[in-house]
C-alpha cells in the first residue's frame, strides 16, 4: 500500500500497473495477489485507510456532534478530496464518494449512539445516511463553486440548522 502511494505522486492510477506497485514494493506478484483482488481492490483499500486516519485524527477527542465535529469532518473531507483530485481519474469518482459516505456513516452512527447513550436504533441509523451524504454533497458543492472560501467558511453558516431542533412549519 505504501508504493502504491508512493506511486500516485509521481503518476496517474490509470498508469499504475501491478508491475510498477511489486517493483517497489520488493514483492512478486502473487504476493500482491495474497492481499488484493486487483489494482481496484488495491485503490479502495488505499482510500479507506487514508480518509480513515484523516477522519480519525481530526475527530477523534470529538465525542459529541457539535460545531467543532462538523467543521473537522467537513475539513477533513475537502482536503481528502483535494488530495485526491490531481491522482485519481474522474472515472472513479464513485468508488471515492462510496468510500467517503461510508466512513462517515460510522463516525456520525458511534458520535450519536455515544452523544444520546443509546443502543443501536434504525432511526440513528437513517441519521447517519443523511448526514454522511449530505456531508459529502456539501463537500462535492464546494469543490463545484471553485472553492473560494475555506471549507471551515462554507460550512459553518449551515451548521446551526444541522445542530437546531427547531420545528419549522409551513403557515396555511
Amino acid at each position: 500500500m505504501d508504493s502504491f502511494i508512493e506511486l500516485s505522486v509521481k503518476k496517474e492510477f490509470k498508469d499504475i500497473t501491478i508491475k510498477d506497485i511489486t517493483t517497489e514494493a520488493m514483492i512478486n506478484r502473487a504476493t500482491f495477489y495474497y492481499h488484493f483482488k486487483d489494482i481496484y481492490d488495491l485503490l479502495e483499500k488505499v482510500l479507506s485507510d487514508v480518509l480513515l486516519v484523516n477522519l480519525n485524527y481530526d475527530t477523534y477527542e470529538i465525542n459529541e456532534l457539535n460545531e467543532e465535529a462538523f467543521v473537522c469532518i467537513f475539513t477533513a473531507i475537502t482536503n481528502f478530496q483535494k488530495s485526491l483530485s490531481n491522482r485519481c481519474h474522474r472515472g472513479y469518482e464513485d468508488t471515492i464518494s462510496r468510500i467517503i459516505r461510508d466512513q462517515l456513516e460510522v463516525i456520525f452512527y458511534n458520535m450519536l449512539l455515544k452523544q444520546h447513550n443509546m443502543k443501536e436504533d434504525e432511526a440513528l441509523r437513517i441519521t447517519t445516511v443523511i448526514l454522511s451524504w449530505g456531508i459529502y454533497g456539501a463537500s462535492v458543492e464546494w469543490k463545484r463553486v471553485g472553492m473560494k472560501v475555506s471549507p471551515e467558511d462554507f460550512i459553518k453558516p449551515a451548521i446551526p440548522f444541522l445542530l437546531s431542533k427547531t420545528e419549522f412549519r409551513s403557515e396555511i
